[in-house]
């Protein structure tokens, strides 16, 4: 690795790491997570850098990497010098809404995410829909029955640490199959209320994790394998993991120390841990397991497996209908009441779900797109390289590949 470029790239990496900290003191859900130097921290509460000042350093930065000459045979050191761009650019994108400037819900996408996020009509909703009418008892509309069919699978409280454990074990056992985990790695599993999302991986540093599951509302038996992949086993905890001890670690990148949320990384976090969900559990392997495991840690009909586990893979494919009630809701298009209802008749949620749902869209906004596009992306770009579901091996291959990159979104088209 050619000594001088990576010199002169580290010479970006800090000011950039201490400007994302800066951010932080303006907003409090920018910084998810960070586990450099504690004064670095220190400095940032304590200097309290103006959004201004912040911009105009970042600029100054900007201009600085855009002049340095990345002219070498390292990938590696190009896709640093193109991480470093973006991560900059969005944090500038950033600092300017923090500071009043409007953005469009498919502007701040590409200004953050690094993507142009898709749209669909109203009709290719209610077609999805319709398609739920045969598999779905009972009488009413749709998204009624849907409601009531799915309570029948609620794990009881009394349940959830057992379900939840049983399924984190699994997915654990499945990755450390295909990937080295570091001995150390860790995380600690807790449970809270009054969040606006349902399941957090808050990333300490020193390859140990916080994983919190939010019980304000019934929790279907499918959350389990959900949330115990994507926030733990194959997701963010091994992403983050990875991520420190291949560049933090090994080449002292530090801004791999800091993972500031609004930003191009999200698009590659959100969407392999959503998609190593289907890395870990390929075809049927998911229902069997659900089937034989957690429905009778749940004290659920393991008989409804089948036809539950149909239904669900319908009904993620209406994923994308979220999306539609935050793009309406944000560019002001519709009312708060109006983006619930949309979510009731097309993401089929029920009216409490949906109330959460437009407090995630009030704190995250166009946040929501790295769960579904950014799977499709990942998606997309691992089975272009041979990583298909009849090909476990390769799949794991290039799923740890890009987990362990600092690849970015428009890198996966």
């Amino acid at each position: 690795m050619p000594q001088h470029l990576n010199k002169e790239l580290n010479s970006i990496a800090e000011p950039y790491t201490k400007l994302v900290l800066a951010v932080g003191q303006h907003d409090a859900d920018y910084v998810d997570a960070y586990y450099g130097p504690k004064e670095w921290s220190e400095e940032a509460k304590t200097e309290k850098k103006s959004l201004s000042a912040i911009k105009e350093a970042a600029l100054l930065l900007k201009t600085k990497l855009d002049e340095i000459d990345i002219s070498c045979n390292e990938d590696i050191l190009h896709l640093r010098h193109q991480y470093l761009q973006k991560q900059i650019a969005s944090l500038i994108s950033r600092v300017e809404a923090l500071n009043g400037k409007k953005l469009s819900f498919d502007e701040e996408a590409k200004a953050y995410y690094d993507v142009e996020p898709p749209f669909f009509p109203e009709e290719h909703f209610q077609k999805l829909v319709s398609e739920l009418n045969s598999l779905v008892p009972g009488n009413g509309s749709i998204p009624e029955r849907v409601e009531t069919y799915r309570r029948q699978f609620t794990i009881t409280p009394d349940k959830t640490d057992k379900v939840f454990s049983a399924a984190i074990y699994e997915c654990r056992k499945r990755t450390k199959k295909y990937i080295d985990l570091p001995e150390n790695e860790t995380f600690r599993l807790e449970y809270v209320h009054n969040k606006s999302w349902s399941g957090y991986n808050w990333y300490k540093g020193n390859n140990e994790s916080l994983i919190q599951i939010n019980t304000d509302l019934p929790i279907f038996l499918e959350r389990a394998i959900d949330l115990a992949a994507h926030e733990g086993y194959p997701g963010h905890h091994v992403y983050n993991c990875l991520l420190e001890t291949a560049f933090a670690r090994k080449f002292g990148w530090v801004e791999f120390t800091v993972y500031p949320l609004f930003s191009s990384q999200s698009l590659i976090a959100e969407g392999a841990a959503n998609f190593g969900i289907e890395v870990a559990f390929p075809g049927k392997e998911r229902m069997e397991f659900e089937r034989s495991m957690l429905f009778p840690l749940a004290r659920l009909d393991k008989d409804q497996a089948e036809n539950y586990s149909k239904v669900q893979a319908l009904a993620a494919k209406l994923s994308y209908a979220g999306n539609e009630a935050a793009r309406r809701y944000l560019n002001a298009e519709i009312s708060r009441e109006d983006a619930v209802q949309w979510l009731v008749n097309y993401a089929l949620m029920s009216p409490e779900r949906a109330q959460q749902r437009t407090r995630f869209f009030d704190q995250y906004r166009s946040y929501v797109i790295n769960y579904n596009f950014g799977l499709d992306l990942v998606r997309q770009y691992i089975e272009r390289r041979g990583g298909t579901e009849d090909k476990p091996r390769k799949r794991w291959e290039e799923f740890t590949k890009l987990i362990s990159s600092p690849r970015l979104p428009s890198g996966l088209l």
